[in-house]
């Protein structure tokens, strides 16, 4: 079966490519319906990651959020037109002790392999969840990051104390946003406060117990835990306030991704005897818990729906290179791209 791949071949710049898929063998495939545009794709596409990480990794197919229709699977796990979410992340090995997102080992589509910009998708059936029918497939699409905030809340869950009377969440962005409304949802006697810079992204937290800007803390506020989603430039300023505000002991989850190393106050880490963990990514467990929230409290779905910033419809390249275009010029949310062939 002959597949059509798109990879991204240098800066701004997609290329089509061809490539046989075995029908007959252990892999399911499937046709993707709606993909999510990340923040790492625009890294490779706008060429904003390191020169050498660029020349080592192009060409390649981009996009790690995405759902789709089996097509056909041998092992009969699926029937054919099942709506299913493919998980990135591909083990090669089992541990005992590190999970599958973090062997080095592993790869990861649209990072170490080709991602889901393709017309048809071969993969392991053990890489596939079954969606809920009715499912809004534009959120969907993005249910990739939503597993990266419940994997990391699952691990916190596991690590910090039992004292939750308030959490904070560092971030207005969709990670904080995502993160946030699923802390709500899985400790819901735990107050949750957000902490961001723009007032106007800070007012679609409808859901949490308040919002504050960074400038504009009241003297004196606490939190007994905190998730850090800022990442970047906004990394060390957002750590540095995370440490002033948390109570001792308090378990902090640092998800915002830096390119660049971040200065820490360790002095009072150790006074305050607070624990710091890092996540990345996330495994096909997080993914059926994902989907399992989704059925368990569908209001979720409309929530998480007010963060997509567009819908574009994708027939060639140059739709392609459109919605990523759309997405270098959005101010906040999340760019789907739906397939129609």
């Amino acid at each position: 079966m002959i597949n059509t791949v798109y990879r991204l071949a240098a800066t701004r710049r997609f290329e089509i490519a061809f490539e046989d898929i075995e029908l007959f063998g252990e892999n399911a495939v499937v046709r993707p319906t709606h993909l999510s545009i990340c923040n790492a794709d625009m890294r490779y596409y706008l060429g904003t990651r390191d020169p050498k990480v660029m020349a080592e990794k192009l060409p390649m197919a981009l996009i790690h959020e995405g759902v789709g229709e089996v097509v056909f699977d041998p092992t009969e796990t699926f029937k054919t037109g099942d709506k299913v979410v493919m998980v990135p992340n591909m083990a090669v090995e089992g541990n005992e002790f590190i999970a599958e997102n973090y062997l080095r080992s592993s790869k990861f589509c649209g990072s170490t392999m080709d991602g889901f910009l393709q017309e048809y998708v071969s993969i392991s059936p053990k890489r596939l969840v079954l969606l809920p029918k009715n499912m809004n497939m534009n959120v969907a699409a993005f249910t990739e990051i939503v597993s990266v905030s419940v994997h990391a809340i699952s691990r916190f869950d596991k690590i910090a104390h039992s004292c939750r009377r308030r959490i904070g969440v560092w971030g207005d962005g969709n990670l904080g946003y995502i993160t946030s409304l699923f802390i709500k949802k899985m400790f819901p006697e735990a107050e949750v406060y957000i902490f961001g810079t723009s007032y106007e992204k800070l007012s679609d937290f409808t859901f949490a117990d308040g919002v504050f800007l960074v400038n504009d803390i009241p003297e004196g506020f606490w939190v007994d835990h905190a998730f850090e989603c800022v990442g970047g430039n906004g990394s060390p300023v957002a750590i540095e306030q995370i440490i002033a505000t948390v109570l001792p002991e308090a378990t902090v989850s640092i998800l915002g991704v830096s390119e660049y190393p971040v200065p820490v106050n360790t002095r009072m880490i150790l006074e305050k005897g607070l624990r710091f963990f890092g996540s990345s990514r996330s495994g096909v467990k997080d993914f059926q818990k994902t989907v399992e929230m989704y059925d368990k409290h569908p209001e979720i779905i409309d929530y998480l729906g007010n963060i997509i910033s567009s819908v574009n419809t994708v027939r060639n390249v140059a739709d392609i290179k459109a919605a990523f275009e759309k997405d270098t010029r959005k101010a906040f949310g999340k760019t789907i791209m739906k397939w129609e062939e």
